[in-house]
């Protein structure tokens, strides 16, 4: 009697899984202290002016919304055969354009709800302001969001993880921590 062929790795094993993501799960929970510790710093800042209260969840959930669609796109692609790490890739242009384009329409909007929502709690912001501040931290956030999805992809590929099991944790942590310093670093210039 002869042993069965090895079968390959079934990357969708339970075991698999769980032995991929516990360890980064636990890595990009560790860092999401960062992001808590630096909105920590700003408490005085944010209780002064409820515009930027608003935007702080807002803005980090877009951009980690964003993230998590074009991850899920590159993903989609790559499994697909049509995925290509290239400038002139058509479909990886057009994702980048679509971040850029929903980035600039949802973060222009959410900086219009968030100074309403602010002067309806008694803040003095003007809307200029907290319009520039949404739509400058929402499109450095969309740059982000392009740059570490194809990179999360690329990363998971070529070191033999599953980009679906890995990418969107990764892209959407780091959207959380980066969008908590872009919004502040941005507030600190404009306000």
């Amino acid at each position: 009697m002869t042993d069965p062929a090895p079968t390959p790795v079934d990357e969708w094993s339970v075991r698999r899984i769980v032995r991929t993501m516990v360890p980064l799960l636990a890595a990009l929970s560790v860092l999401q202290l960062v992001s808590g510790t630096v909105l920590e710093t700003y408490e005085a800042v944010l209780l002064r002016y409820p515009a930027l209260l608003v935007l702080v969840p807002v803005q980090i959930g877009t951009a980690g919304n964003l993230a998590s669609i074009t991850c899920s796109r590159l993903t989609t692609q790559l499994y697909l055969g049509t995925y290509e790490l290239s400038p002139s890739n058509p479909a990886l242009r057009a994702n980048a354009g679509a971040v850029f384009g929903l980035a600039a329409t949802v973060f222009g909007a959410v900086g219009i709800a968030a100074w309403g929502i602010g002067l309806a709690l008694g803040g003095s912001l003007a809307l200029g302001r907290v319009l520039l501040i949404s739509l400058v931290s929402g499109l450095c956030l969309a740059v982000l969001v392009v740059v570490a999805s194809v990179a999360a992809v690329e990363v998971s590929y070529r070191v033999g993880l599953n980009p679906d099991d890995t990418t969107i944790p990764v892209v959407t942590n780091l959207c959380d921590i980066a969008g908590v310093l872009i919004l502040f670093a941005v507030v600190s210039v404009v306000v």
